[in-house]
Formats: structure tokens, sequence, C-alpha cells
């Protein structure tokens, strides 16, 4: 019997309406009664939260409060809600962070971390988990990397829907967060991301919307930058054009913590409740707007009642009695870091390690005793309890072995190298040496950014030494973001482990013992050097303004388009078998912007053991208006194959998978023309290629005005025609002799100047009313593209 598996699209939508229903109707009815009751003043207070974790109840209303706590990787919750929760936060699970759970590429996966979670606020009484973080990793440089999922949109949407959705199955709400082009820490409170829409929303938006759309989070959290010089909790376009408006957002917004400016322009822009709770300040300048006639009763009536909804919402899904299995979380965390680590090299097929032919294995570096194993800042969690992988190695994988340790370095100076000759020569006494390095905890964290790509000197001159004196080097990486690897070629083995939460080191030593098959692949490019990343001249910013020049090149865009070899591409991951990509194909070669293309890929695994691959699905314009990459994520499927077996995987695209965003015109345009579908491992490990024509019907406009090109007027046989009629004199000075005036041929020094210039181009045959009348004639011109 086939095997069919299909694309992560197709459960991801049947994951938004496995969330716990709730009987909307009469929430709804509750909402308006309440409303009915309540104040000016208890309306402004709505707005506000409470205190630090808190929203504002009434209780003469009864009116409850939902309890907020920060994630998204682990609960950091405070033992009360006007306590600020670092360092007395209550212990819970600390899973891998966001970069690892990328790593993945397993949407399952993390539904199911999303549901572990949303357990544990149900245990701990908390309401609204504040994650997951989908912003673009624009720069390999940006403090809080960890936190976020991916360089691609698509992989970042996905992943961030099977997370909302895991944790509101639970009944738990969760913050979409930081809405939006929030890719900085430098002046992060005034920073401007100076972007054009195309990029905005190709790459920016794009994981949001994915997000909203497949699992519609019961909040979204404002940013605390500006966008377009507009800060992201009062900006209109943003929260109210494109959040509520085009995709539907049914929840509510929240300010990041202290990033309001103007909370009554954040109010008329949609901008619902205010973190933290400073008092009565703000909830003052509400009452104040509204009785001087400057904000509109209705539209701060419409954001509490939408602000009700949730609260109620909340209550209505509160559970009683449910306890936190810690043993059962920390085992699935183990399994989840499994799943995320990446195998970046293993030449000679050096891992996994067989205890038969390993009888003396070196343990190397401070990180295997004390584990680094989450990032730095609010998404700080009190794990339930910590494993160290020289604990679990030796008595897991100890037996019939003899495993020793080297501190190799000191965590508390990146620059004293004076353990490391103890380390060489544990090492050149082994069979194998395991070196365990990284970054530590001060050089990822939120509120800064990394100023290099490199790992501290005595991790690199480490790494080096050892692996010049023992040919079986494994280098085991802990990072939250790419790194600088100048000993790349040293090394047989490199094994990245990124940021794995309590249970980390377990999943570490299942992958080197090879009790578990390495699956991960990068959901991030590692570059060779910081010089050839995207955003190198532009990051952080300068004077408050973060200039985003490489547009829509973000990530493997850029390497693609530039030619640049990266350390290790974006999809990049290596397992202990083989798969071979044996079959692609489409269900029609030519098809219009209205049809659904289906796209199967066969993949088989040809190696000896299981194992799990990654089916990542590219799309390739070859010709287009717009400058486009050279290919784009926009599907992928994780695939389980037993030694021998082949499965087939499913794909949909529709026409959004072909088309790209026209700022100018506001709108999604997929343009006729010739499509390549790719299926590949990685974005440089291409394997199968299929070819479609596709003919567009979308009646685009023209948007034409008075600065464009006579060039564009004349190409449109519309706009030609009022042309003929209006400048008949001009156009005969550019006609051969016995053609028509449609056939003139203006030279194109005078046909590439704007419109605006032809009264004075044709001597006055042409005046500026009509320059004015052909722009309103043309405001109903549309072309097929």
């Amino acid at each position: 019997m086939k095997n069919v598996l299909f694309c992560t699209a197709v459960f991801a939508v049947f994951f938004v309406h496995a969330q716990p229903s709730i009987d909307k109707k009469q929430i709804e009815e509750k909402v308006n009664e309440l409303m009915q009751e309540l104040t000016l003043e208890e309306k402004a207070s709505l707005c506000s939260g409470r205190d630090d974790w808190s929203s504002q109840p009434i209780e003469r209303l009864n009116i409850p409060y939902i309890w907020m706590s920060d994630g998204p990787h682990g609960l950091r919750r405070a033992p009360a809600t006007n306590k600020s929760g670092y360092g007395d936060q209550l212990p819970a699970t600390c899973f891998p962070t966001a970069s690892a759970l990328a790593a993945t590429w397993n949407t399952d996966l993390i539904y199911k971390v999303g549901q572990a979670l949303g357990e544990e606020c149900q245990a701990q009484d908390v309401n609204v988990l504040l994650g997951p973080g989908v912003n673009i990793k624009r720069s390999v440089l940006g403090g809080r990397n960890f936190e976020f999922f991916s360089e691609d949109p698509i992989l970042s949407g996905e992943i961030g829907a099977a997370f909302i959705n895991g944790v509101q199955s639970q009944g738990v709400g969760t913050s979409l967060k930081h809405y939006v082009a929030n890719n900085v820490e430098t002046w992060r409170m005034y920073m401007n991301s100076d972007l054009d829409k195309r990029t905005l929303h190709e790459i920016y938006l794009r994981p949001f919307e994915i997000a909203v759309k497949k699992a519609q989070p019961w909040t979204a959290m404002a940013c605390y930058n500006r966008v377009q010089g507009q800060y992201g909790t009062q900006n209109p376009y943003i929260l109210t054009d494109v959040l509520k408006k085009d995709w539907g957002f049914e929840g509510i917004v929240i300010s990041d913590w202290f990033a309001v400016v103007d909370r009554v322009e954040g109010i008329k822009s949609g901008m619902h409740i205010e973190m933290p709770g400073m008092g009565t300040h703000n909830d003052s300048l509400i009452v104040e707007a509204v009785k001087n006639g400057s904000l509109d009763e209705e539209v701060l009536d419409n954001v509490v009642k939408e602000i009700l909804f949730v609260v109620l919402r909340a209550q209505a899904l509160e559970k009683e009695g449910v306890e936190l299995d810690s043993i059962k979380h920390h085992a699935f965390a183990r399994k989840v870091m499994g799943e995320a680590i990446t195998l970046l090299k293993n030449d000679n097929n050096l891992l996994p390690l067989s205890k038969d032919k390993y009888k003396k294995i070196a343990i190397i570096g401070e990180f295997a005793a004390n584990p680094r194993y989450q990032g730095n800042g609010s998404s700080e969690v009190k794990p339930t309890m910590l494993d160290a992988a020289i604990d679990i190695i030796k008595a897991e994988y100890g037996n019939g072995v003899k495993i020793t340790y080297a501190q190799g370095y000191k965590l508390s100076d990146d620059n004293d190298f004076t353990l490391i000759e103890e380390a060489k020569k544990l090492a050149a006494e082994s069979d194998i040496a395991l070196v365990f390095a990284g970054l530590p905890l001060h050089y990822e964290s939120e509120g800064i950014d990394r100023t290099h790509i490199n790992m501290p000197a005595s991790h690199d001159k480490l790494i080096a030494e050892v692996a010049a004196v023992q040919k079986n080097t494994v280098a085991v990486l802990t990072n939250g973001s790419a790194v600088a690897m100048p000993w790349v070629n040293d090394v047989p083995a490199i094994l990245e482990t990124w940021l794995g939460g309590q249970a980390g080191a377990g999943g570490v030593a299942d992958v080197l013992f090879g009790k578990v098959n390495p699956s991960g692949k990068l959901a991030e490019t590692f570059p060779a050097k910081l010089e050839d990343t995207p955003s190198f001249l532009n990051f952080p910013g300068e004077q408050g303004e973060v200039l985003y020049g490489e547009r829509i090149f973000v990530g493997y865009r850029y390497y693609d388009a530039k030619k640049i070899e990266p350390l290790f591409p974006f999809g990049h991951g290596l397992s202990y078998t083989n798969f071979e990509f044996t079959d692609i194909q489409v269900s029609d070669a030519s098809i219009t912007d209205k049809d659904e293309l289906t796209v199967t890929v066969k993949v088989k695994n040809t190696g000896s053991i299981a194992g799990k691959e990654v089916v990542q699905l590219y799309v390739s314009d070859t010709e287009c208006l717009l400058q486009r990459p050279k290919k784009e994520l926009k599907e992928f499927a994780k695939v389980d194959l037993a030694s021998g077996e082949e499965k087939e995987v499913t794909f949909k695209l529709n026409a959004r998978d072909f088309s790209y965003y026209d700022g100018r015109r506001g709108m999604w345009i997929a343009e006729s023309g010739d499509f390549t579908i790719a299926a590949g491992a990685s974005s440089r490990d291409i394997k199968k290629t299929a070819k479609v024509n596709l003919t567009s019907t979308q009646k685009v406009p023209v948007v034409f005005d008075e600065y464009t090109f006579f060039t564009a007027y004349w190409a449109h046989p519309e706009s030609r025609k009022f042309l003929i009629e209006m400048i008949p004199n001009y156009l005969r000075g550019w006609t051969a002799e016995g053609k028509s005036l449609e056939e003139a041929k203006v030279m194109g020094f005078f046909a590439d100047h704007p419109i605006i210039k032809f009264p004075y181009i044709t001597r006055g045959e042409m005046t500026h009313a009509q320059v004015k009348e052909l722009v309103e004639k043309c405001k109903e011109l549309t072309f097929t593209p």
C-alpha cells in the first residue's frame, strides 16, 4: 500500500479547529450586558493592566482579570501578579528555545510542545502565554535570535501556528509577538524599521499572517520599535488595516511591556491593553480624550468589547485540579531536543559513537558539566530539573567505556587558555574527543545585539588544539544563533545542539550514541564570515534608523542572489542514514491563478537504519516584472522512513505561492509565466524539479498618476487612445509616413519623462488640466500581468 504524507499546511488547518469550543453567542451577550453597566472610567481602566502580569478586573461587575506569563519555551510565572518573577518564578519545564524548535521542521512535534506548555499554564493558573515570537532573523547578530524561529517567513509562520494551536488546545491563550519588524535590540525602544511595503509584506508580516489565519491567537503583542516611522503600539496600518481588516484577526492587541508612547493614539489604532499596569495616568488621558471629543467613545467601546470577550473566554476555559507532570514533560523535552539537534558535518561516518570502536571517550568543555540551556532575558525559565551531558553519558552510555573529563576553558573568563594543555593530553590518550563549546550566556541576550559571530577565543583555540592531537574530534556546539567556525576543516564532525532546555543533555547523548538518528535542519543560514551577511552594512542601524537595505533578500535569498557560499546553508542537516528523492510530479503543467496545484514528491530511505528527512519545496519565477529571489520556500514536510521505505509527500500550492507583493498597488500579484518547482534536502541541495506555466486572470490596476512615464501610458491600449485624442500633432511628428498615430514611435528620451512634463514637451498642445483629466480617466484601467 502506498504511503502518503500530506504537507504541513493541511494539518495546520485541522489544528485550528481542534481548539476547545466555547459558547461564543453566550459570551457576546454577556459582553453586551456588561457594556451597559460600565462607566467611562471603568472602560478606560480595562485598557490598562492592573499590575505586572494581570489585566484590570472590575470587581463590582464580577469581571475577572487574566494572568499573563512570559514564555515562549517555558513558563516564567511570577509568584504573584504584582511580582516581577525574575529569580523567584515558579519552576516549570524549560523546553528547547525557538531556534532549536524551528530546527525540528516538525509542526506535529511543535503542536505537542504547545500542548505541554498549555497544560503547565493551566496547572499554574496562567491564562495567556506570551509567545511565540515569529520575528524574522534578519541578522545573525540579533541578540534575541534564540527566541525566534527562522530567517524564512513560511517556516516561521508554520512553526508559530502549530505552537499556538497546541497551547490554545488546552484552553490557554497565546500572544503572537513582537508585531512587527522587531529585528534589533539596539535602541529598541526608539529604533525605526525603515523598510518598503513589499519587504514588509513578503518577509516580515508573512509569518504573522500565517499564524493569525491558521491559529487565531487570542492576543498579539505590539512591538517596541517604530515601523515606517510610527510606533508599533499606535500604527493604524499594521494594527487595524492589516491585522484586523486584511487578515481577520479576532483577538486583542497588548503592548510589549512599557512600549506605549501615546495611549489615546494607541486606542484609535487598535491597541487594546497597555502592559504593565502603571497607575491611572494613561487611563485618565483616555477619559479626557472621550470627553473633549478627540476620541470617539464608540471606538473605545469596540476595544473594550474585544477585551471583555477574551477575558470571559479565558475564564470559561479555566480548568481546576490540573497538576504539572514534571517527569513526563522532562522526558518529552528530551525527545524534542533529540529531533532539534542538527548534524552539520560527519566525515567518514565518525558518528554515532560505537562502544566497540571507542573504548576511551574524552569529554571536554565546561558546557558538558555546566550546561547553557536557554537564553538571557524575559524568557528565562526556572527548570524543574536540569541534566548535564557528562552525567547522562556516564549513567546511560558509560558501561564498558572509560569516560574522562577535562574542563577545557572557564565560562567566567573568555580568554583563559590555561586549561587547554590538560584537555589536549586527555584527548591524545583517548579514542575520541567530544568538545562541548559555544556561546556563554552573556553573548546572547534580550536588550543587546552581538557585535561579532565569534565564539570565545578560549573555545575556538580549544577545539583547534584538541583536533590537532586527536583526529576523532567532535565539536558539540551550544548557541542560540549562527557562529563562526575557523576550525571547521580541522574536525571531522560537528553537532549543532542549540539551546536545548533542561533535558537537552539527554538529547545530545542520545544522538551522539545513535539512540536517536539526527534529523534537525538549519532554520537559518550559517555564514562563512560576518561580512557575507545580508544586513552587514545596515545593522544595527544608526541615529534611530535601521535601513532594511537588503529588502526581500534575507537569509538564503541573499546568498543565492549574490552567489555566496555559506558555511552551512539554510535547510542543511545530515542523518546517520541516506535518503533519495526518487520522483516529483505536478498535477498539471499549465494552470491559472485560480487553480490549485498538487505537487507530489517521492523520498526513499536507502540506508540501513530508520530516519527522518525534511522535504523542502521551493518555487522559482523564471521571469518577472519585479526583482524576485532565485527561489523561495513555500512548503515543507518531515517524513519518517524505515530502512528501505519509500513515501509520497503531497503538497498543495495556490496563487499566493506564485505571487509577489506589489507595494505600490497594495496587492499580491501572480504573474503569467513559467515557474520551477524544486524539491530539496536544503536550499543548496535541490534533488528534483518540475516546470509549471501559470496564466494569470487577475485584473491589476495600472495606478497611473502625473509622474508616470509617457512610456507606460503609451503601452496600455486604452490610455494610448486618450493620448492620441489629446496630442495628435505631437504624435504626428513621431509617426512614419503612411502610418497611423497608433504606430507613433516617440524617441526614448522624450518617452521616458513623466506625463506632468508634457505641457512643456508638446509646446502647450497638452495642458495641465488635460494631464489631470488623463490621470482621472485612467483610474479604472487594469492589465493582466
